[in-house]
Protein backbone atom coordinates (compact mmCIF):
# COMPACT_ATOMS: atom_id res chain seq x y z
CA UNK A 1 0.00 0.00 0.00
CA UNK A 2 1.57 3.91 -0.63
CA UNK A 3 1.49 5.52 2.75
CA UNK A 4 1.99 9.14 2.26
CA UNK A 5 4.39 10.36 4.63
CA UNK A 6 3.21 13.39 5.64
CA UNK A 7 6.31 15.23 7.74
CA UNK A 8 8.38 14.44 4.80
CA UNK A 9 5.50 16.45 2.37
CA UNK A 10 5.26 19.20 4.87
CA UNK A 11 8.69 19.98 5.04
CA UNK A 12 9.28 19.65 1.41
CA UNK A 13 6.63 22.11 1.03
CA UNK A 14 7.98 24.33 3.83
CA UNK A 15 11.68 24.45 2.02
CA UNK A 16 10.06 25.50 -0.67
CA UNK A 17 8.36 28.07 0.83
CA UNK A 18 11.85 29.80 2.05
CA UNK A 19 12.73 29.95 -1.89
CA UNK A 20 11.51 32.82 -2.83
CA UNK A 21 9.82 33.52 0.36
CA UNK A 22 8.14 37.14 0.51
CA UNK A 23 5.84 37.80 4.07
CA UNK A 24 3.20 34.94 3.77
CA UNK A 25 3.40 34.17 0.35
CA UNK A 26 5.98 33.46 -2.52
CA UNK A 27 7.59 35.75 -5.18
CA UNK A 28 9.11 33.09 -7.72
CA UNK A 29 8.75 34.30 -11.49
CA UNK A 30 9.62 32.24 -13.74
CA UNK A 31 13.02 31.94 -15.15
CA UNK A 32 14.46 34.24 -12.05
CA UNK A 33 17.02 33.35 -10.09
CA UNK A 34 14.55 32.49 -7.35
CA UNK A 35 12.61 29.83 -9.85
CA UNK A 36 15.63 28.62 -10.80
CA UNK A 37 17.17 27.97 -7.34
CA UNK A 38 14.00 26.22 -6.22
CA UNK A 39 13.54 23.63 -9.15
CA UNK A 40 17.40 22.63 -8.95
CA UNK A 41 16.06 22.11 -5.60
CA UNK A 42 13.78 19.92 -7.01
CA UNK A 43 15.96 18.06 -8.79
CA UNK A 44 18.47 17.40 -6.30
CA UNK A 45 15.66 15.83 -4.15
CA UNK A 46 14.62 14.22 -7.82
CA UNK A 47 17.91 12.28 -7.81
CA UNK A 48 17.54 11.18 -3.68
CA UNK A 49 14.01 9.50 -4.58
CA UNK A 50 15.81 7.11 -7.36
CA UNK A 51 14.58 9.62 -10.02
CA UNK A 52 16.38 10.82 -12.91
CA UNK A 53 16.71 14.67 -12.94
CA UNK A 54 15.78 15.51 -16.68
CA UNK A 55 15.50 18.90 -18.44
CA UNK A 56 13.98 19.44 -21.77
CA UNK A 57 14.96 22.24 -24.05
CA UNK A 58 12.10 24.60 -22.86
CA UNK A 59 13.03 24.07 -18.93
CA UNK A 60 10.87 21.68 -17.82
CA UNK A 61 12.14 19.42 -15.44
CA UNK A 62 11.04 15.78 -15.34
CA UNK A 63 12.27 13.30 -12.63
CA UNK A 64 12.06 9.52 -14.66
CA UNK A 65 11.87 6.62 -12.97
CA UNK A 66 13.70 3.47 -13.46
CA UNK A 67 11.64 1.55 -15.79
CA UNK A 68 10.90 0.83 -19.40
CA UNK A 69 7.13 0.28 -18.79
CA UNK A 70 5.26 3.73 -19.62
CA UNK A 71 4.72 5.66 -16.25
CA UNK A 72 2.31 7.87 -14.25
CA UNK A 73 3.02 11.46 -14.71
CA UNK A 74 2.15 13.37 -11.63
CA UNK A 75 3.13 17.35 -10.87
CA UNK A 76 2.59 20.70 -12.04
CA UNK A 77 4.31 23.90 -11.97
CA UNK A 78 6.91 25.43 -9.19
CA UNK A 79 6.66 28.89 -10.67
CA UNK A 80 4.59 32.24 -8.94
CA UNK A 81 2.70 35.14 -10.03
CA UNK A 82 4.49 38.19 -9.92
CA UNK A 83 2.91 38.27 -6.37
CA UNK A 84 1.90 35.14 -5.45
CA UNK A 85 1.02 31.92 -2.82
CA UNK A 86 3.03 29.38 -1.56
CA UNK A 87 0.99 26.35 -2.69
CA UNK A 88 0.02 27.13 -6.48
CA UNK A 89 1.64 25.15 -8.64
CA UNK A 90 4.35 23.44 -6.00
CA UNK A 91 1.85 21.43 -4.29
CA UNK A 92 0.85 18.91 -7.47
CA UNK A 93 5.18 18.57 -7.89
CA UNK A 94 5.56 18.05 -4.16
CA UNK A 95 2.69 15.55 -4.36
CA UNK A 96 4.26 14.01 -7.30
CA UNK A 97 7.88 13.56 -5.32
CA UNK A 98 6.28 12.13 -2.22
CA UNK A 99 3.90 9.32 -3.62
CA UNK A 100 6.62 8.79 -6.27
CA UNK A 101 8.68 7.97 -2.58
CA UNK A 102 5.98 6.04 -0.87
CA UNK A 103 5.57 3.95 -3.88
CA UNK A 104 9.39 2.77 -4.11
CA UNK A 105 8.95 2.23 -0.38
CA UNK A 106 5.88 0.00 -1.06
CA UNK A 107 7.78 -1.77 -3.64
CA UNK A 108 5.38 -0.02 -6.60
CA UNK A 109 7.73 1.81 -9.58
CA UNK A 110 6.39 3.56 -12.18
CA UNK A 111 5.59 7.43 -11.02
CA UNK A 112 7.43 10.13 -12.75
CA UNK A 113 7.03 13.87 -11.75
CA UNK A 114 7.46 16.82 -13.55
CA UNK A 115 8.29 20.70 -12.85
CA UNK A 116 6.11 22.69 -15.66
CA UNK A 117 8.16 25.68 -17.18
CA UNK A 118 6.83 28.95 -16.84
CA UNK A 119 2.57 27.91 -16.06
CA UNK A 120 1.77 31.42 -15.08
CA UNK A 121 2.99 33.10 -18.47
CA UNK A 122 5.66 35.01 -17.52
CA UNK A 123 7.06 34.87 -21.13
CA UNK A 124 3.43 32.79 -22.04
CA UNK A 125 1.48 31.11 -20.40
CA UNK A 126 1.44 27.00 -19.69
CA UNK A 127 4.60 27.81 -21.62
CA UNK A 128 6.37 24.43 -20.71
CA UNK A 129 3.52 22.22 -21.46
CA UNK A 130 1.86 23.58 -24.21
CA UNK A 131 5.33 23.21 -26.34
CA UNK A 132 5.99 20.08 -24.46
CA UNK A 133 2.61 18.56 -25.99
CA UNK A 134 2.93 20.09 -29.03
CA UNK A 135 0.31 22.50 -29.20
CA UNK A 136 2.98 25.68 -29.05
CA UNK A 137 6.03 25.43 -31.43
CA UNK A 138 9.19 25.98 -29.58
CA UNK A 139 10.36 28.15 -32.46
CA UNK A 140 7.23 30.89 -31.99
CA UNK A 141 8.28 31.89 -28.60
CA UNK A 142 12.05 31.65 -28.29
CA UNK A 143 11.93 36.11 -28.81
CA UNK A 144 9.22 36.45 -26.71
CA UNK A 145 10.52 38.81 -23.63
CA UNK A 146 9.30 39.16 -20.42
CA UNK A 147 7.81 42.60 -18.30
CA UNK A 148 11.75 43.26 -17.62
CA UNK A 149 12.73 42.82 -21.32
CA UNK A 150 14.32 39.42 -20.94
CA UNK A 151 14.21 37.62 -23.96
CA UNK A 152 13.38 33.63 -23.87
CA UNK A 153 16.11 32.48 -26.03
CA UNK A 154 18.94 34.20 -23.81
CA UNK A 155 17.35 32.74 -20.59
CA UNK A 156 17.82 29.78 -21.94
CA UNK A 157 20.74 29.97 -23.34
CA UNK A 158 22.31 31.19 -19.83
CA UNK A 159 21.21 27.80 -17.78
CA UNK A 160 24.07 25.23 -17.98
CA UNK A 161 21.87 22.11 -17.53
CA UNK A 162 20.29 22.90 -21.14
CA UNK A 163 23.23 22.26 -22.55
CA UNK A 164 22.29 18.76 -21.87
CA UNK A 165 18.51 19.12 -22.94
CA UNK A 166 16.88 15.87 -23.93
CA UNK A 167 13.74 15.53 -25.72
CA UNK A 168 11.04 13.83 -23.05
CA UNK A 169 8.61 12.20 -25.79
CA UNK A 170 5.09 11.49 -23.93
CA UNK A 171 5.04 8.12 -24.85
CA UNK A 172 7.33 7.21 -21.57
CA UNK A 173 4.07 7.88 -19.45
CA UNK A 174 0.27 6.19 -20.15
CA UNK A 175 -1.27 9.23 -17.98
CA UNK A 176 -1.04 12.14 -16.05
CA UNK A 177 -2.71 13.52 -12.92
CA UNK A 178 -1.89 17.04 -11.37
CA UNK A 179 -3.19 17.91 -7.83
CA UNK A 180 -3.50 21.67 -7.56
CA UNK A 181 -5.05 24.22 -4.70
CA UNK A 182 -8.75 24.99 -5.55
CA UNK A 183 -8.12 28.72 -6.35
CA UNK A 184 -11.54 29.45 -5.29
CA UNK A 185 -14.04 29.06 -2.52
CA UNK A 186 -16.47 26.48 -3.30
CA UNK A 187 -14.73 23.20 -1.03
CA UNK A 188 -13.54 25.63 1.40
CA UNK A 189 -17.40 27.02 1.66
CA UNK A 190 -18.63 23.84 1.83
CA UNK A 191 -16.23 22.47 4.52
CA UNK A 192 -15.41 19.67 1.82
CA UNK A 193 -11.90 18.42 1.55
CA UNK A 194 -11.19 16.98 -2.02
CA UNK A 195 -12.30 18.30 -5.62
CA UNK A 196 -12.09 15.72 -8.14
CA UNK A 197 -12.27 17.67 -11.58
CA UNK A 198 -14.48 16.64 -14.37
CA UNK A 199 -13.36 19.28 -17.14
CA UNK A 200 -11.30 22.65 -16.76
CA UNK A 201 -13.29 25.54 -18.70
CA UNK A 202 -12.60 26.97 -22.04
CA UNK A 203 -12.18 30.47 -22.71
CA UNK A 204 -12.96 33.63 -24.91
CA UNK A 205 -11.78 37.19 -25.29
CA UNK A 206 -13.59 39.33 -26.77
CA UNK A 207 -11.73 42.75 -28.00
CA UNK A 208 -14.30 45.89 -27.16
CA UNK A 209 -13.42 48.86 -28.83
CA UNK A 210 -15.81 51.96 -28.48
CA UNK A 211 -15.27 54.96 -30.28
CA UNK A 212 -17.09 58.29 -29.30
CA UNK A 213 -16.04 62.18 -30.19
CA UNK A 214 -12.93 63.63 -28.01
CA UNK A 215 -14.17 67.63 -26.90
CA UNK A 216 -13.30 69.94 -24.44
CA UNK A 217 -14.47 68.35 -20.90
CA UNK A 218 -15.64 72.08 -19.60
CA UNK A 219 -17.67 73.27 -22.66
CA UNK A 220 -19.21 70.57 -24.53
CA UNK A 221 -22.83 70.49 -22.89
CA UNK A 222 -24.05 66.86 -21.92
CA UNK A 223 -26.69 66.49 -24.64
CA UNK A 224 -24.01 66.98 -27.28
CA UNK A 225 -21.62 64.84 -25.85
CA UNK A 226 -19.94 61.29 -27.25
CA UNK A 227 -18.40 59.82 -24.02
CA UNK A 228 -16.73 56.40 -24.68
CA UNK A 229 -16.32 55.47 -21.43
CA UNK A 230 -20.00 55.79 -20.32
CA UNK A 231 -20.48 53.81 -23.96
CA UNK A 232 -18.30 51.40 -22.27
CA UNK A 233 -20.54 52.19 -18.93
CA UNK A 234 -23.50 51.03 -20.75
CA UNK A 235 -22.33 48.30 -22.82
CA UNK A 236 -20.82 46.56 -19.70
CA UNK A 237 -23.70 46.62 -17.23
CA UNK A 238 -25.77 45.87 -20.46
CA UNK A 239 -23.56 42.47 -21.06
CA UNK A 240 -23.74 42.36 -16.94
CA UNK A 241 -27.15 41.99 -16.50
CA UNK A 242 -27.67 39.53 -20.19
CA UNK A 243 -25.08 37.21 -18.95
CA UNK A 244 -26.36 36.89 -14.90
CA UNK A 245 -29.82 35.77 -16.71
CA UNK A 246 -27.91 33.50 -19.29
CA UNK A 247 -25.56 31.84 -18.43
CA UNK A 248 -24.75 29.16 -15.88
CA UNK A 249 -23.55 28.77 -12.07
CA UNK A 250 -20.00 27.82 -13.56
CA UNK A 251 -19.63 30.82 -16.05
CA UNK A 252 -17.66 33.61 -15.32
CA UNK A 253 -16.81 37.25 -17.24
CA UNK A 254 -14.46 39.75 -16.59
CA UNK A 255 -13.70 43.18 -18.17
CA UNK A 256 -10.49 42.80 -16.97
CA UNK A 257 -8.38 45.61 -19.00
CA UNK A 258 -9.92 48.61 -19.60
CA UNK A 259 -8.17 51.68 -21.12
CA UNK A 260 -9.00 55.18 -21.94
CA UNK A 261 -8.00 57.69 -24.85
CA UNK A 262 -6.17 60.57 -23.96
CA UNK A 263 -7.18 59.90 -20.24
CA UNK A 264 -6.76 63.04 -19.13
CA UNK A 265 -8.87 64.92 -16.86
CA UNK A 266 -10.32 67.46 -18.91
CA UNK A 267 -11.28 65.70 -21.91
CA UNK A 268 -14.43 63.61 -22.84
CA UNK A 269 -12.57 60.06 -23.71
CA UNK A 270 -12.99 59.97 -27.68
CA UNK A 271 -11.90 56.00 -27.61
CA UNK A 272 -12.39 53.31 -24.80
CA UNK A 273 -10.56 49.82 -25.44
CA UNK A 274 -11.53 46.89 -23.24
CA UNK A 275 -11.13 43.24 -22.69
CA UNK A 276 -14.22 40.72 -21.69
CA UNK A 277 -13.02 37.59 -20.81
CA UNK A 278 -15.64 34.78 -20.70
CA UNK A 279 -14.67 31.51 -18.86
CA UNK A 280 -17.60 28.10 -19.33
CA UNK A 281 -17.11 24.55 -19.20
CA UNK A 282 -19.46 24.33 -21.94
CA UNK A 283 -18.33 25.46 -25.54
CA UNK A 284 -21.86 25.99 -26.87
CA UNK A 285 -22.99 28.96 -23.92
CA UNK A 286 -19.49 30.30 -24.74
CA UNK A 287 -20.07 30.80 -28.67
CA UNK A 288 -23.51 31.80 -27.36
CA UNK A 289 -22.21 34.39 -24.65
CA UNK A 290 -19.52 35.96 -26.74
CA UNK A 291 -22.39 36.38 -29.74
CA UNK A 292 -24.71 37.78 -27.30
CA UNK A 293 -21.93 40.48 -26.35
CA UNK A 294 -21.50 41.47 -29.91
CA UNK A 295 -25.79 41.76 -30.30
CA UNK A 296 -25.84 43.94 -27.58
CA UNK A 297 -22.68 46.01 -28.60
CA UNK A 298 -24.48 46.89 -31.94
CA UNK A 299 -27.98 47.70 -30.58
CA UNK A 300 -26.40 49.88 -27.73
CA UNK A 301 -24.72 51.44 -31.11
CA UNK A 302 -27.81 52.06 -32.74
CA UNK A 303 -29.68 54.00 -30.46
CA UNK A 304 -26.44 55.43 -28.40
CA UNK A 305 -23.92 58.12 -29.66
CA UNK A 306 -21.16 56.18 -30.22
CA UNK A 307 -19.87 53.35 -31.65
CA UNK A 308 -19.04 50.01 -30.40
CA UNK A 309 -16.79 46.89 -31.90
CA UNK A 310 -16.67 43.44 -30.70
CA UNK A 311 -14.19 40.47 -32.12
CA UNK A 312 -13.50 37.47 -30.69
CA UNK A 313 -9.42 37.47 -30.76
CA UNK A 314 -8.87 34.12 -28.56
CA UNK A 315 -10.43 31.00 -28.06
CA UNK A 316 -9.93 27.98 -25.89
CA UNK A 317 -11.83 25.30 -25.89
CA UNK A 318 -13.01 23.66 -22.75
CA UNK A 319 -10.90 20.61 -21.48
CA UNK A 320 -12.97 17.68 -20.21
CA UNK A 321 -10.86 15.11 -18.17
CA UNK A 322 -10.50 11.30 -18.63
CA UNK A 323 -13.23 9.35 -17.18
CA UNK A 324 -11.83 6.15 -16.13
CA UNK A 325 -9.70 8.43 -14.49
CA UNK A 326 -11.73 10.96 -13.28
CA UNK A 327 -13.97 7.82 -11.52
CA UNK A 328 -10.14 6.63 -10.00
CA UNK A 329 -10.07 9.38 -7.73
CA UNK A 330 -13.43 9.56 -7.52
CA UNK A 331 -13.62 5.91 -5.79
CA UNK A 332 -10.37 7.07 -3.92
CA UNK A 333 -12.08 10.01 -2.67
CA UNK A 334 -15.12 8.17 -1.51
CA UNK A 335 -13.08 5.81 0.09
CA UNK A 336 -11.24 7.89 2.36
CA UNK A 337 -13.15 11.12 2.30
CA UNK A 338 -16.51 10.11 1.98
CA UNK A 339 -19.14 12.88 2.44
CA UNK A 340 -16.01 15.81 2.31
CA UNK A 341 -16.12 15.21 -1.75
CA UNK A 342 -17.19 16.50 -4.50
CA UNK A 343 -17.09 16.54 -8.98
CA UNK A 344 -16.29 19.56 -10.47
CA UNK A 345 -15.30 21.95 -12.94
CA UNK A 346 -11.71 24.02 -12.77
CA UNK A 347 -12.86 27.59 -13.50
CA UNK A 348 -8.51 27.95 -13.66
CA UNK A 349 -6.59 27.30 -16.45
CA UNK A 350 -4.01 24.33 -15.88
CA UNK A 351 -1.01 22.47 -17.27
CA UNK A 352 -3.76 19.72 -17.61
CA UNK A 353 -4.90 21.35 -20.70
CA UNK A 354 -2.45 20.78 -23.46
CA UNK A 355 -1.74 17.69 -21.95
CA UNK A 356 -4.97 16.06 -21.52
CA UNK A 357 -4.41 16.55 -25.66
CA UNK A 358 -1.85 14.01 -25.77
CA UNK A 359 -2.25 11.93 -22.47
CA UNK A 360 -5.32 10.78 -20.51
CA UNK A 361 -5.56 13.10 -17.89
CA UNK A 362 -7.05 13.85 -14.72
CA UNK A 363 -6.74 16.33 -11.80
CA UNK A 364 -7.36 16.82 -8.17
CA UNK A 365 -8.10 19.61 -5.89
CA UNK A 366 -7.79 20.65 -2.04
CA UNK A 367 -9.58 23.66 -0.26
CA UNK A 368 -7.71 27.12 -1.10
CA UNK A 369 -8.83 28.96 2.52
CA UNK A 370 -10.83 32.01 1.83
CA UNK A 371 -10.85 30.66 -2.08
CA UNK A 372 -7.96 33.21 -2.22
CA UNK A 373 -4.89 32.60 -4.79
CA UNK A 374 -2.49 34.67 -6.89
CA UNK A 375 -1.86 36.37 -4.03
CA UNK A 376 0.46 36.87 -0.64
CA UNK A 377 -2.71 35.53 1.60
CA UNK A 378 -3.23 31.95 -0.28
CA UNK A 379 -3.17 29.03 2.07
CA UNK A 380 -4.34 25.73 2.83
CA UNK A 381 -5.03 23.86 6.35
CA UNK A 382 -1.94 21.28 6.03
CA UNK A 383 -4.34 18.51 7.37
CA UNK A 384 -6.32 19.02 3.60
CA UNK A 385 -2.59 19.65 1.97
CA UNK A 386 -2.06 15.62 3.61
CA UNK A 387 -5.31 14.70 3.10
CA UNK A 388 -5.32 15.41 -1.18
CA UNK A 389 -1.71 13.58 -1.20
CA UNK A 390 -2.85 10.60 0.23
CA UNK A 391 -6.09 10.48 -2.05
CA UNK A 392 -3.73 10.82 -5.05
CA UNK A 393 -1.77 8.42 -3.88
CA UNK A 394 -4.86 5.59 -3.11
CA UNK A 395 -5.89 6.51 -6.60
CA UNK A 396 -2.29 5.62 -8.49
CA UNK A 397 -1.62 2.44 -6.72
CA UNK A 398 -3.89 0.66 -8.66
CA UNK A 399 -2.80 2.37 -12.28
CA UNK A 400 0.82 0.63 -11.36
CA UNK A 401 -0.12 -2.45 -10.47
CA UNK A 402 -2.41 -2.62 -13.99
CA UNK A 403 -0.44 -3.50 -17.11
CA UNK A 404 0.40 -1.20 -19.42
Amino acid sequence: MVEINSTRLLEDLAALRRIGGHGTGVVREAFTATDLEARRWLARRFAEAGLRPVWDPVGNLFGLPPTGRPAVLIGSHSDTQPEGGWLDGIYGVICGLEIARAAEEAGLKGIAVVSFADEEGTFEPLLGSRVWSGELPFSAVQDRTDRNGRRLRDVLTGMPELRAAEHVPPQLFKAYIEAHIEQGPILDDAGEAIGVVETIVGMQHVEVTIMGDQNHAGTTPMDRRHDAVMGFVAFAHAVDEAFRSEAAPSTVWTFGRVTVSPNATSIVPGRTDAMLQIRDPDQARLNHLAARAKMIAENISVRGPVEIRTQVIAKLPPAPLDAALVSTLASAAERLASGRWRRMASGALHDAVPVSRILPSAMLFVPSIAGKSHCLEEDTRLDDLVQGCTVLGAAVEPLLLRSP
